[in-house]
């Protein structure tokens, strides 16, 4: 019997029948208190997840480099997948020395191998969530956190994963290749004038020498 049940059955001055409405009312009022304190439990794990992940990536982000390009995040999230790989590797070599029967923490081990899978598996597919490095403002803002999770809903989160690299990459160039024609026709534009200029003056100048030869002529 939960503690909420407890707390209304001893308010009452009478034995209430277990059938009664006032009992299934109890028992309703329960259910919602206890899904109320299941959803916040499950909330906070998740914004220690997060806030776990964000200081990880303010530890191994690179100095001085704010926005991050998309190959420097792809980077960083591959880095974050493998951040357990040494701890496994020393609990199969410490079950690997001899005369051990049993196996030391296995069970922590299979726990790491299959966050690592997951996250591989989201990094090669959907993409796994971090905050959005890609833009400037973002990025310092991760890298002047302290760790509050109250400032948690001032960041925007985005999913990244290999594919988005490509996308990413590949929108940039795009990008860049516009700029450089944009600049080109520019250029081109401004020195037409120029060069029309010089033909309008050359062709004044056969002008004025033909008439001055057939004034010699005549």
């Amino acid at each position: 019997m939960s503690s909420v049940i407890k707390r209304e059955l001893s308010k009452q001055k009478k034995i209430l029948h277990p059938n009664s409405r006032k009992v299934r009312a109890i028992a309703k009022k329960s259910k919602k208190a206890i899904a109320r304190e299941h959803t916040k439990q499950t909330g906070t794990v998740k914004q220690n997840l997060i806030r776990e992940k964000m200081l990880w990536m303010i530890d191994h982000m690179v100095p001085n480099i704010c926005p991050y390009t998309p190959q420097l995040t792809a980077e960083l999230i591959e880095k974050y997948i493998a951040r357990n790989d040494e701890e496994i590797q020393w609990i199969e070599e410490k079950n690997k020395l001899p005369g051990r029967k049993n196996q030391s923490h296995a069970s922590r081990k299979d726990i790491l191998r299959m966050n690592k899978e997951r996250e591989l598996d989201d990094y090669n597919g959907c993409g796994i969530e971090i905050p959005n490095i890609l833009n400037s403002t973002q990025c310092e803002m991760l890298r002047e956190w302290d760790g509050d999770v109250r400032w948690l809903p001032n960041f925007t989160f985005r999913r990244f994963g290999k594919r988005h690299v490509e996308e990413l990459t590949t929108q940039r160039e795009n990008t860049k290749s516009e700029e450089k024609l944009s600049k080109k026709s520019q250029v081109t534009e401004k020195s037409s004038p120029k060069e029309n200029t010089a033909e309008k003056i050359d062709d004044k100048k056969e002008e004025m020498y033909a008439q001055k030869i057939n004034m010699e002529t005549e």
